[in-house]
């Protein structure tokens, strides 16, 4: 009986609602380490728990959903442990914004009440990622889901501090760091995005305290001279070195300085004299420590004027540089302004001018573990793809600093130190009841939380159960794979690999997929001050999850940004509508046939022969890219074979079988063909769009069970040999060449043609277009095939179109006016023969062939004799349309 259930136009909505549910319903995600089936184990790039899917999160999470899909049903025990990360910044501003609009600071409430109030705000709201990526369709196993503040992963992190610092790797120092007025915490140097911004070099005088002359200093901060403690010069500096040992008197201040040597100045910048101000810039406080300056801070943990700064105590350092720009022009110190465009440090959460700050803080000591990270992928344990990135990852490891991981917050994992008033400071695993050293319980433990990135470096171990020996480390650590955005490159990957090799002894991770941007159609980066960026969830409640993803993954190329627009997905959507109704073709066809017979291959006819020989490339072609993450490649392969293989040749030319107009047997053994081919196919694209495939399994007789425990099509060599194909592309070919010339004819698709004529020049291609001319009749809609000797003459009043072994002829005479055709054709000859003559001009020219771009003189070849064959052409179509 006919298949009637699919219905008549694909609609997504229902089939995405329904199947997911039912997927977790049977558990189909949910991962068991105790498998004896091969292990494969992803953990998910954390969202912060105050997100909501954006682009970047479609990308990643389809691309890792296509991989755990596709291992799935190659066989493997796959975890793919999703989970959401506490993002200390980001979590405590929303909360704070909430309360403040209730006219609360989180002071009023005490650090312990607000605390509550960001776990409430988190079981309301911190759950909506999870729903939006479900919605996605990403296969996790939800009963692991893990957050980073969960009772085991703060253990991990906390046992992680403690032996780090009894090894001597944590440490806790004044160190000049960089500091966010506005979020009021240490940022690490990642954290902080520099930007182009236009300001100003001010030129200030320095005059020598012995009253002989000045010298003069450029500097884009002068709020900061207050601070000065030296000037400085190059050592080997030619105009400068003679003022080594002179002291200068500090405009504004009044304060006596010396003027010392030191490497880190550039002789070629400015007057090649540096103000050193050791308590506001990085540098300076490197010269301070080295030569046992003393650091004077003039701007506070606010950005706002301390004390020391005399008269502009308590100004906004910004205010204050305008002031002191006055200041030092009224006293006569201000020399010259300058224009000056340079790169202003801003925090990544908030956008406020970072500010460098000198305060106590703990630092991870990161250039041992990094040298261990740099050894382990240079012997190979860790894959980069594309392998570019690794160089990156080197660069970066290779000049690592301190890793600064104290944040002066409310919301994280809490420092584990405490400090008793003799002056010993204890760092344990359990909280201390009295200290060791004096025995006083008069014990305060450290008000910072640590850096977000701190926790998430355990992520891969610290999710599965570490530190107790589970069952889930045993089975899926190492992971097989990490999908992330460059971006994070050093924030997360480099320090996972850090900490897994640290407290696993291995590598958390075999391979490391580094994907792109996704950008506008433009090829510009998405902001919300361009108004460009596009919703995943609105391109999902449109055209479908499984039109998005498919779109992604198609336009993956490793390396290569991604230009996305709707109408990209459209393009996809339109795709699985052709799937559908292909689909709904194959199953109104397919009533008695018999799922479990084998197919009947002496009834198989050269397009059976050969869309089961490409069925099976395919298999193999797809698993291979897919091994290698080439998703772009993987993609466009199941486009291809599905539209333009499958569609628009195979299904046409089994309709006369499929409708019994070739016999019983023949419609018997199209039936399986349809079968087997429709069964792999779905497997196939299962990983990358699974609902529509998975509603589809279900309706066809093969449809028993889930499509993922089906198992992956078996990727074997190709049946049939090499003879089927290459005949039945010459006739694909010929049908192509026989529609183009109806096409030129103006001849409407739906009307018949009287006849074609053929002059074949290979004995193999006569038999084969002799044993399939009725497919050639069908797919060109011609009445007859006539087929005239390899040295017969040209049919006249024809157009013509020549092949390797076959030259077509379709007869005009009839079909429009030849005297007015003729005259067409003379007219584009001549333009061709113009735009041939001046493109030999060129390649003529020696200047040109030279200096232009190799690509550009050979694309103009290639239109040489592109326009040299399109002559050749019409001059034949005149010559046989005169006869």
């Amino acid at each position: 009986m006919k298949d009637i259930s699919l219905g008549k136009s694909y609609d997504p909505v229902p089939i995405e609602d329904g199947w997911y549910g039912r997927w977790i319903g049977a558990d189909l995600f949910k991962a068991d380490p105790e498998s004896p089936k091969p292990k494969f184990g992803v953990v998910i790039p954390p969202p912060n728990v105050t997100g909501s899917l954006h682009m970047g999160h479609a990308l990643n999470n389809t691309l890792q959903d296509i991989i755990c899909r596709y291992k799935r049903m190659r066989g493997h025990e796959v975890l793919w442990l999703p989970g959401t990360d506490h993002a200390g910044i980001a979590t405590q501003n929303v909360v704070e914004r909430h309360l403040a609009s209730q006219g609360i600071s989180r002071h009023d409430l005490g650090r312990e009440a607000f605390v509550e109030k960001v776990w409430e705000w988190k079981e309301q709201y911190g759950s909506r990622i999870i729903g939006q990526l479900k919605k996605l369709g990403a296969s996790c196993d939800w009963s692991r889901e893990r957050f980073t503040m969960d009772e085991g992963l703060s253990r991990a992190v906390r046992k992680v501090f403690v032996e780090l610092y009894k090894k001597d790797l944590i440490y806790r120092g004044k160190y000049l760091i960089n500091w966010c007025p506005r979020c009021r915490t240490a940022l690490s140097d990642l954290e902080v995005e520099h930007q182009e911004r236009d300001g100003n070099l001010y030129k200030v005088a320095y005059r020598f305290a012995d009253g002989d002359g000045e010298l003069h200093v450029m500097t884009t901060r002068p709020e900061t001279i207050l601070g000065d403690v030296a000037i400085a010069v190059h050592p080997r500096d030619e105009r400068n070195r003679h003022l080594i040992g002179r002291k200068v008197v500090v405009p504004l201040v009044g304060r006596v300085i010396p003027v010392i040597e030191d490497n880190m100045v550039d002789p070629d910048f400015g007057t090649g004299c540096v103000k050193i101000t050791p308590a506001h810039d990085h540098n300076d406080f490197l010269v301070g420590q080295r030569h046992g300056l003393e650091a004077i801070q003039v701007i506070d943990d606010q950005g706002l004027m301390t004390q020391e700064a005399l008269e502009f105590a308590g100004l906004d350092r910004f205010e204050a540089r305008k002031r002191a720009v006055e200041a030092l022009r009224e006293r006569g110190n201000l020399v010259e302004v300058v224009e000056h465009s340079h790169s202003v440090g801003h925090c990544y959460r908030c956008q406020t001018v970072v500010e460098p700050y000198l305060s106590e803080q703990w630092f991870v000591r990161a250039k041992p573990l990094a040298e261990v990270g740099v050894r382990a992928v240079r012997e190979g344990k860790i894959k980069w793809i594309p392998e570019s990135w690794v160089n990156v990852y080197y660069q970066w490891m290779e000049n690592i600093r301190d890793w600064c991981i104290s944040r002066q917050l409310w919301w994280g994992h809490r420092i584990p130190a405490w400090y008793c008033s003799c002056g010993h400071v204890i760092v344990d695993e359990v909280d201390p009841t009295h200290c060791p050293e004096c025995g006083s319980s008069n014990l305060v433990q450290d008000e910072d939380v640590l850096d977000t990135w701190f926790s998430s470096a355990l992520w891969p171990f610290s999710t599965m159960g570490w530190p107790e020996d589970t069952k889930e480390l045993r089975s899926f650590y190492p992971t097989g794979l990490l999908v992330t955005g460059f971006d994070i490159i050093f924030f997360w990957v480099a320090r996972m690999i850090m900490m897994g090799l640290e407290f696993m002894g291995d590598v958390p991770f075999h391979h490391v997929y580094i994907h792109a941007l996704v950008r506008d159609e433009r090829g510009q980066k998405m902001s919300k001050s361009k108004g460009n960026v596009i919703d995943p969830l609105d391109l999902i409640e449109k055209y479908g999850a499984d039109a998005l993803r498919m779109t992604l993954a198609a336009l993956t190329v490793q390396g290569r940004d991604i230009c996305l627009s709707a109408s990209r997905v459209e393009t996809y959507r339109f795709f699985l509508n052709k799937l559908w109704n292909a689909s709904r073709f194959a199953l109104m066809n397919l009533d008695g046939v018999d799922p479990g017979s084998p197919i009947d291959l002496k009834n198989l006819r050269i397009h059976d022969r050969w869309i089961l020989r490409r069925l099976d490339q395919v298999k193999a072609q797809l698993a291979d890219l897919l091994d290698g993450y080439f998703f772009g490649e993987s993609a466009r392969l199941l486009y291809d074979f599905t539209w333009s293989e499958l569609c628009d040749w195979y299904l046409e030319m089994a309709k006369p079988a499929l409708r019994g107009d070739e016999g019983e047997p023949r419609r018997s053994a199209t039936q399986r063909v349809l079968l087997e081919v429709f069964r792999d196919l779905l497997r196939m694209m299962h990983p990358f769009i699974p609902f529509v495939t998975e509603e589809l399994w279900h309706h066809f007789p093969f449809g028993g069970g889930f499509i993922v425990n089906a198992g992956w099509p078996d990727g074997t060599s190709p049946r049939f040999d090499q003879k089927d194909a290459e005949a039945m592309e010459s006739i694909q070919e010929i049908i192509r060449s026989m529609r183009n010339l109806r096409a030129e004819a103006s001849v409407p698709p739906q009307k018949e043609i009287e006849r074609f004529i053929l002059r074949v020049r290979s004995p193999e291609i006569e038999a084969s277009l002799a044993d399939n001319q009725d497919l050639v009749r069908l797919l060109t809609r011609c009445g007859k095939l006539e087929m005239i000797p390899a040295d017969a003459q040209s049919p006249a009043k024809s157009l013509a179109s020549v092949l390797r072994d076959v030259d077509v002829f379709l007869p005009v005479e009839g079909l429009w006016d030849i005297e007015a055709e003729i005259r067409r054709l003379s007219e584009e000859k001549k333009k061709v023969e113009a735009e041939l003559e001046r493109s030999l001009a060129k390649l003529g020219n020696r200047s040109f062939v030279e200096r232009a771009p190799a690509e550009v003189v050979e694309k103009e070849r290639a239109s040489v004799e592109e326009k040299r064959a399109r002559l050749e052409r019409i001059r034949e179509n005149i010559e046989s349309l005169s006869r």
